[in-house]
């Protein structure tokens, strides 16, 4: 599996090809699936570009790339879009007033009240990708979780973006991940150290992501046009890592 991260907390600043409003994203998630992603990664904005989890929000950037694909969609959950873990919590609890759902959600396991937010989300029926960051207790947590055994993934986020040492940092968190309570891992870096990982994925087997969210530029240094051209980039990749 490539998953598509399409945005991610990234902005204006970050350059035109970043999709912010629901129609650039719905563009952006079908061209990237015509080019080869089986899942789609997006952090839903408001009109000014920052992050939310606001129930509306999440149900207009979800319909409107519903309308455009057939893959699964997930969002963010991350403590940057509400980072009081209460507040989070609620917001995450309203979606249940939502005509639509995402198919799964990401929840960073070294974030106060990933555990609670997880249930919460199982309760719905969407699915939980458990974001297990490198250089946190992420791994720790999440090996006792009770939640564990049901969520539908393990985002392995490796956030070293040095790419001489990002796949040792992978391989050390992997190490640290274990048997992940026997649940499939995606595995995938950031900036720097994205294609490094990347390769290291194919190598190995295990899902992976790219998008603009983890990076902005190709293999060979140049800026990214758009999310299609990092998934059909990163699938030649993932396919000369596992050689």
């Amino acid at each position: 599996m490539v998953q598509v991260c399409l945005n991610g907390a990234r902005g204006v600043t970050d350059g035109a090809a970043v999709p912010l409003t629901p129609e650039t994203m719905a563009a952006a998630a079908a061209e990237a699936v015509a080019a080869g992603a089986t899942d789609i990664h997006v952090h839903p904005k408001t009109p000014c570009g920052r992050d939310s989890l606001s129930p509306r929000v999440l149900a207009v950037t979800l319909e409107a790339i519903r309308a455009r694909v057939r893959v699964p969609v997930g969002v963010t959950t991350g403590a940057w879009a509400e980072p009081d873990p209460a507040g989070r919590l609620e917001r995450v609890r309203s979606w249940a007033t939502l005509p639509v759902l995402p198919d799964h959600a990401s929840v960073n396991w070294h974030e106060e009240g990933a555990e609670e937010i997880a249930a919460v989300l199982l309760e719905l029926g969407v699915g939980v990708e458990a974001g297990v960051w490198s250089g946190t207790d992420g791994a720790e947590r999440f090996a006792g979780s009770p939640s564990g055994p049901r969520v539908l993934r393990v985002l392995a986020e490796v956030t070293d973006p040095d790419p001489s040492t990002a796949v040792a940092s992978a391989r050390a968190l992997l190490s640290d991940i274990g048997a992940a309570h026997g649940r499939p891992v995606l595995l995938h870096g950031e900036d720097g150290g994205a294609w490094p990982v990347l390769r290291l994925a194919g190598r190995l087997g295990v899902a992976t992501r790219v998008g603009l969210e983890d990076v902005l530029v190709l293999p060979d240094g140049r800026r990214a046009g758009s999310n299609a051209e990092l998934v059909s980039a990163g699938l030649a990749e993932y396919a000369q890592g596992a050689l």
